[in-house]
This record gives structure tokens, sequence and C-alpha cells, in this order.
């Protein structure tokens, strides 16, 4: 039984049940919501008329407990129900079932936008926001400074936030729920909308407020590397209900299982493309090719090898497959060109195997996408972006490299000397 006195978030079979295509649903939502409904059916609203309808379980039976000073990380596919949990913990939606215990400020991050009147000023946005905490004028004219300074918004500080960007609206509210002292700091996906420089000058943040002031925070991420970064702690969410709940790199890695292609081939040639792509060579499937692997799980250390096999539809000139591997974050950590190997190739019309290999590849243990592309003289004859997932696996080589605390994505070989300068003391 945890110490009462150091939880600062206890949830208990918490529940949320949705009405689906109701006109009118029971019980506490936003305001926004109910205007809307009105609008939309005035007379059943008036008459209080509803239909049986299908009931939707968007969370159902969720429990955990947050100690004080604890960076907690969500994740989960979409649709899990991460969005709803935190709209509930913020008390922004009330829950069907179930019970939540928060002690002290809560700050909340989640849509963009969310907390900032349109028509006000960022200026006197920073002032509603700190009075909706509970702070008094005072408190919030102290910290006044900092939060213009971290939102970089000086030049617009007198403008209606309504004509700021998504990521102008972003910094700021971020800039707001963390220096106006809250207990608790709910972040959503939002972080995604700035820029990478951005994202880390937040991270550092919430390492600061943390330390500082026993700051606990709960966040939504489909960052892996953001968890690992971040967190001390992680639930997995998988349609309402909480699966697993752990470190941050056991539930990344059981998620990561989770979502990995199972199976040895992918179908390409049903994915759509993009309309740019001139369709005269297209890739129709894909396998792993490392024999030594099961399906497209890579053990660490392994080399990792896929094919691809390619339908010509014309003659063609120049021809060039580019293969790239990205890391959850979407950073490119690795790419090859078939032109390295094969210079000035000519195809026919037919049907190609393209075999690609990364010998001795040290990707640190998590889930990975490829991107793919054939292009030609004529130009890009076809491309997919994310065509498929893999997963790189722990194994004996990480474990002695300690790759669990490595902050890039390839563990490089690399050998250390010393050489003595001065006798000891």
């Amino acid at each position: 039984m945890s110490d009462v006195s150091t939880i600062a978030l206890a949830v208990s079979g918490l529940g949320k049940k949705y009405r689906l295509n109701a006109a009118a649903q029971p019980g506490y939502g936003r305001l926004s919501e109910s205007l809307m409904n009105w609008a939309r059916h005035p007379l059943k609203a008036l008459t209080h008329r509803t239909s049986a309808k299908e009931d939707f379980w968007a969370l159902q039976d969720v429990s955990f407990e947050v100690k004080q000073g604890e960076v907690v990380g969500v994740i989960g596919r979409n649709g899990a129900g991460k969005s709803t949990l935190l709209k509930i913990l913020s008390r922004i939606t009330e829950p069907s079932t179930g019970r939540i215990v928060l002690r002290g400020r809560v700050a909340s991050l989640l849509e963009v936008g969310t907390g900032f009147h349109p028509e006000l000023s960022g200026r006197e946005n920073i002032y509603l926001n700190g009075a909706i905490l509970g702070m008094p004028r005072s408190e919030i004219q102290a910290k006044f400074d900092e939060i213009v300074a971290f939102a970089e918004v000086e030049r617009f500080l007198n403008t209606s936030v309504k004509h700021y960007s998504s990521g102008m609206q972003m910094r700021l509210a971020f800039a707001v729920a963390a220096h106006l002292n809250p207990d608790v700091l709910i972040v959503d996906e939002v972080l995604a909308v700035g820029d990478a420089a951005f994202q880390q000058k937040c991270f550092r943040k919430i390492d600061s407020v943390v330390a500082a002031a026993g700051v606990t925070v709960v966040f939504v991420s489909h960052n892996m590397d953001s968890v690992l970064r971040l967190a001390n702690r992680a639930l997995v969410l998988e349609a309402g209900a909480v699966t697993f709940a752990g470190t941050p790199k056991a539930c990344v890695d059981y998620y990561s299982g989770q979502v990995a292609l199972k199976g040895t081939d992918v179908d390409l040639a049903t994915v759509s493309r993009p309309s740019h792509v001139r369709s005269g060579a297209t890739m129709m499937q894909a396998r792993s090719s490392n024999m030594e692997v099961s399906g497209w799980d890579f053990p660490f250390g392994q080399d990792i090898a896929f094919e691809v096999t390619v339908h010509v539809s014309v003659g063609l000139r120049f021809v060039n497959l580019g293969m790239g591997i990205f890391a959850a974050a979407g950073t490119e950590v690795a790419s090859a060109l078939s032109s390295h190997s094969l210079p000035a190739l000519s195809l026919e019309p037919g049907d190609y195997r393209f075999s690609i290999r990364f010998p001795g590849m040290r990707l640190v243990p998590g889930l990975y996408s490829v991107g793919v592309g054939i292009q030609s003289e004529r130009g890009q004859e076809d491309y997919l972006s994310q065509a498929w997932q893999f997963l790189v696996t722990s194994s004996h080589l990480s474990a002695s490299m300690q790759t669990d605390g490595f902050r890039g994505f390839v563990v490089p070989l690399s050998h250390c000397t010393i050489t003595p300068l001065s006798a000891g003391a």
C-alpha cells in the first residue's frame, strides 16, 4: 500500500461511456458539445427524448496511482483512450464510473488553444489562466516575464490569440502551464506541434520543475523517445484499459511488440501512394531477408536486411531504389541506395527483387519504420513514407553494452585507452 501522503494522483475503477450517435447524453460534458447538440436537435433537447443507442466504453476499470514528483508517460494506439483519460484528469470531462483524487493545483496542456480565449491578447490570457489556477495577480506578475521569454512571443503579446499560429499558441500554453507553479501538470501530444528545438526546451523545463518543485507530470506521447527521455514510469493503454505498467523501457518494449508486424511478407501493392509518383515501377511486396531472425524482430547486433519485389511496367533507365530507417520520433537514422552497388541501372518491363542489407547495424532496441522509394531518369516512380515497421530487440550483446541508457539511435564500435600523464600521489 502506498504512503497516502506521497500520492499526488489516485485513479480507481475509472470508466467513460459514450452513447454512439445519441442526440443528447446524460451527465456532464463540454459546454460547446451541449450547445451543438441543442442547435442540431432543439426539439429532442427540450423533450429529453433519446432513442436506444449503442454504448461505447472509451475507458473501463482504469486504476493507478502517481506519487508526488513522478513523471508518468501514457502510450497506446490511436483510439486507446489516452486523450479521454487526460480530459477526465483535467476535469474537462466527467467520468461515467470510478473515482479520482488529485492533490493541489492542476495545470493542463491538451489540444492547441485549450484554455485560451481567442479574442483576448496573449498578455490577457496569461492572467486569465493564472486566475483559473487560483493564483493572485501579484504571483502571476512575478512569473510574467519568465513566461513571455520562454514562449518567445514578445512581439505578439498584445495581439489576440486567434491570430497566433498553432505553434505560437502551443509555446504560450506550455509556458503558462509550466511556470505558474502547478502541483500536477497534464500534457497531451500537443508538444508535437512545436519544432525540435522548442521540444527540447520543454523537456528541460519539465526536468527542472520536477527536480526543483516536485511537480507531478502525466503526459501522453506517440514518441517513444520522449517517454524514455522524460518518464520514470509508464502505462500502456489498449482499448480503454491499462494492459501494462512498469518502467518506461519495459512499457516501450511491450508496446513495440504489440504494434510490430507479424508474419513474413508485407503487401505493398494495396498501400495508397502520393499523387506525384509516375508508377513506371511499383513496389509489390517486402520481406525480411535475414535468415537468422524470426519475422520482423531483429536482435541487437544482427544484420538488418530486407527484400523488395518491384514490378516494372515500362522500360526505365538510371533506376535507383532508396531505403531509409526511421526511429519512432521520425528521425532518419540510416539510409541506403541501390546506386551505391548498381550504378546506371536500366530495367526492362518485368518483376525484380531488390535486396538491401545493413551489416552489423547496432540500432538501439526499439520500434523502427522503413521508407522506400524508386527513382528513374523520369522522376519519382514510387514512394512509401512508412512502408513497414520492424523491431530491434534486446540481446546479450545489448545488455553487455548497457544500451538502456544510450541517448542516440546507433551504438557505434568504439575503443577507449588511458595514458597516465603523471605519477599517482
